[in-house]
């Protein structure tokens, strides 16, 4: 959710870190600051965007050292007062904070008993007060006082501090949000994840849970929180620099709408030949097994995540014929839900770094489950997690509204789900080379759906001042009408629901008027003249339809008030190619209303708090 950018090295600081924080503006904030060392310690913040930032301080301020923040607000109202970076009582310490630190209040309570005062609402300037404290009260180094404290805490955080007294050193650390370090030549760059870094290196280290990072004299030390030096591990960045630019797109939602002829076919480059009928996933190797004798799978995701997830639960109960429970990682972890040891659990999502996901699949794994991770980012915690899984191959994804990330982790689990009946013997040798090809055909069919782009901006017109949408989808579409009611909704905050279309007449259906836009993804498949009684039904009280259906159709067309043809094909992956004109009507739509899009307000891209 927040952003960190920190820099120490021999280039001006203030400009990288000023850099790095515009391009993580994509995770969401409210408010942008930075802290920077010459000579003395300052610090500079601003509720805003970071272009209010610098428009109040300025574009010239000098130091090697520094560190930058954006806040996504949690403990105290978005202002400039609960801004990070927050200074130390004696101002010689600063720190920014990704996270939230669960016993904040008993710490803060214990510290105005000592004399304390603060300047914030926020559990931030507990931690940096309470790290004072420790140093004052033990004489330590602040190293030690940094270790002790982080003893101390409950909860999830990314940290950095800065200190006046030691003008070449940066301290890290993180416990269940993200933190980098890049490596360059005599100078080091630390964010919440690479993108801020791939323009000056490409070596990176991850930090560890419980891992705390010393940057001092040119050098990077190590140690857990216990005190146990650990040796960093080196990955090579994979990310081009032009994957984090628009590229001539006017927003990054758009262009990742359009490269996903592209993400799609790259995550199944390598993986998948129709021709000898096989499907290789190198990432699923030594626990395969568990996978193909699974007594029990059970996916855990959050928003569009759960969505594809919804997805894969027909396809495994259809093809490979084993019991699937498709559960919301928000709710999971605080049930008391039955896990034994013959339990498969698949972990979705885009960052790696969902908090829910991540405390989801520790649940279940200290229970005995095999953990799969699908996500889409090399080196984050569910994959380091997880025994195995495989990586989507989507690149950088920017825009808040998950777009190509989506079609990416379906592709994935179409894969997976017939590796694994193919090896159960649960589908038929023809049926699973038939659903091996169309798989291959996908990319060039979304690339036909693309090319409706004009007419569904032409319809997003017409709908731009809706107050409500109505989304409803039978099988396989059901998840796409979930999904396409969340994309209007997280991006031009109009109010839409998705329901099964046969869930319509138990509720719903009040609801219908000629005000009201009602959204089938109506493509030809099992339940297709189902679906279009349903159509009827809503046309019969003055509904106005906007209906996804297949090329071709001659139905439909002559009873829907618009009607968008996407191309044939399998019904269990049609969702790939019906989600796209979605994704478009819901982009037009909150471009014309005047929303901003790449950043849609009180979101976030990874959630990595609760």
């Amino acid at each position: 959710m927040c952003g960190i950018v920190a820099y120490v090295g021999n280039k001006q600081a203030y400009p990288i870190i000023i850099k790095g924080l515009k391009r993580l503006e994509y995770r969401g904030y409210d408010s942008a600051g930075v802290a920077l060392l010459n000579g003395s310690l300052n610090v500079y913040k601003k509720q805003g965007k970071v272009s209010d930032l610098v428009s109040a301080v300025g574009e010239n301020i000098e130091g090697t050292i520094g560190i930058g923040h954006t806040r996504w607000a949690t403990h105290g109202e978005p202002n400039d007062r609960n801004a990070h970076p927050h200074f130390s009582p004696n101002g010689k310490l600063a720190i920014i904070h990704n996270g939230i630190i669960e016993n904040y209040s008993v710490l803060k309570q214990e510290l105005i008993n000592k004399g304390y005062s603060f300047k914030s609402d926020t559990d931030t300037e507990v931690f940096i007060t309470f790290i004072e404290d420790i140093r004052t009260n033990n004489d330590c180094s602040l190293e030690t006082a940094v270790r002790l404290a982080l003893n101390k805490v409950v909860g999830a955080y990314a940290i950095v501090i800065i200190s006046e007294d030691h003008p070449d050193m940066l301290i890290a650390a993180r416990k269940g949000s993200p933190l980098v370090i890049g490596l360059g030549k005599n100078e080091f760059f630390l964010a919440s994840d690479a993108t801020p870094i791939v323009e000056y290196t490409n070596e990176v280290v991850y930090l560890n849970d419980e891992e705390m990072a010393v940057i001092k004299g040119g050098k990077l030390s190590v140690r857990t929180i216990t005190d146990v030096e650990t040796t960093p591990y080196i990955q090579t960045l994979d990310i081009e620099l032009e994957a984090i630019e628009k590229g001539g797109y006017e927003h990054f939602m758009l262009k990742e709408i359009f490269e996903q002829p592209r993400s799609v076919k790259d995550s199944m480059r390598g993986r998948v030949n129709a021709d000898i009928g096989r499907v290789v996933l190198g990432g699923i190797r030594e626990y395969k097994n568990k996978l193909f004798d699974a007594d029990r799978i059970i996916i855990v995701a959050c928003g569009t995540s759960w969505h594809a997830g919804l997805v894969a639960e027909y396809m495994f109960e259809e093809f490979c014929r084993i019991p699937i429970e498709i559960e919301y990682a928000s709710e999971f972890r605080y049930r008391k839900p039955v896990i034994n040891e013959g339990d498969v659990v698949f972990a979705i999502s885009q960052s790696g770094e969902t908090a829910d996901t991540l405390a989801a699949i520790e649940m279940a794994k200290s229970k005995g489950a095999t953990i799969f991770g699908v996500c889409n980012v090399v080196g984050s915690s569910i994959s380091r997690l997880s025994h195995e899984g495989a990586y989507t191959h989507a690149g950088p994804e920017i825009g808040v509204a998950s777009t190509k990330a989506f079609t990416a982790q379906l592709t994935v689990l179409s894969m997976i789900a017939l590796m694994v009946a193919e090896q159960k013997g649960t589908i038929s040798e023809s049926r699973f080379r038939e659903l091996l090809a169309e798989l291959e055909t996908i990319p060039a069919k979304i690339e036909e759906a693309l090319k409706l782009n004009p007419q569904v901006k032409y319809i997003a017109g017409i709908f731009k001042n809706a107050r409500n949408f109505l989304y409803l989808g039978r099988g396989y579409n059901f998840p796409v009408a979930l999904e396409g009611a969340l994309k209007l909704k997280e991006i031009s905050y109009i109010h839409a629901e998705g329901y099964p279309a046969a869930e319509m007449k138990h509720g719903p259906i009040a609801l219908i008027d000629e005000e009201m836009p009602v959204v089938f993804i109506a493509t030809k498949d099992s339940s297709y003249d189902k679906i279009v009684s349903n159509i009827q039904e809503v046309k019969a009280r003055k509904g106005r339809v906007i209906a996804v259906v297949s090329e071709g159709d001659d139905l439909i067309s002559k009873i829907a008030d618009y009607t968008i043809e996407v191309p044939v094909t399998d019904e269990a992956l049609m969702p790939l190619v019906s989600v796209i004109p979605l994704q478009l009507l819901s982009y037009h739509i909150a471009v014309m209303r005047g929303c901003n899009v790449d950043q849609p307000r009180n979101l976030a891209k990874s959630v990595t708090v609760e």
